[in-house]
């Protein structure tokens, strides 16, 4: 414990052997992006009969969730600017509940729930589909970073985690805004 943040703010995790913590964090890196491609491929194999009916509003959760976790994350960016970590802490551990929270009311509705197509014409569509590959392919990025920003922070690597948050918070940021705007551009094609 080198430095003044060090020495007030000890790291989460008990000094030691962080093995443990690595091969889940970067379990959760690989399977993560893995089940949901898997769903996403076979999602025949996965479907309930009428579970679809129960889980028609998952998308405007998944947005509001998507909202929440801007906001948190921009309370995380304001508090750690103002030098209160403890108050980062709180807001980033939001943040990454609430981002769990989507990935699983995410998951769940596309295993069930058909996909809806954009309905959409002439800029718009370019926007959107522009928007929507953007948002997929840095939301697969984002799994691995926040995995690494958040195992930094809790072992204490501060510098490390200084480094790779400067990259994870424009991107999460970038991807929790873009599936607010994909659900409202899509929304009026719902069936």
């Amino acid at each position: 414990m080198n430095t003044p943040t060090e020495q007030l703010h000890p790291p989460v995790l008990a000094a030691g052997d962080y093995t443990r913590y690595k091969i889940i964090l970067g379990t959760l890196g690989v399977v993560v992006p893995l089940l949901v491609a898997v769903l996403f491929y076979f999602k025949g194999l996965f479907k309930i009969d009428g579970a679809d009916v129960y889980l028609r509003s998952l998308p405007a959760v998944n947005a509001a969730l998507n909202s929440l976790t801007a906001v948190a994350l921009l309370v995380g960016f304001y508090f750690i600017r103002q030098k209160n970590v403890l108050a980062h802490r709180a807001s980033m551990g939001t943040a990454f509940a609430l981002g769990g929270l989507f990935l699983l009311s995410y998951v769940a509705y596309h295993s069930q729930v058909d996909s809806t197509h954009f309905g959409g014409v002439g800029a718009a569509r370019y926007v959107y589909f522009f928007l929507l590959l953007s948002h997929i392919a840095l939301a697969i990025v984002t799994v691995g970073l926040v995995l690494f920003t958040l195992y930094f922070a809790l072992t204490g690597q501060y510098t490390k985690h200084k480094s790779i948050a400067r990259w994870t918070f424009p991107i999460w940021l970038y991807v929790s805004v873009t599936g607010v705007i994909v659900y409202f551009m899509i929304a009026p094609y719902y069936a």
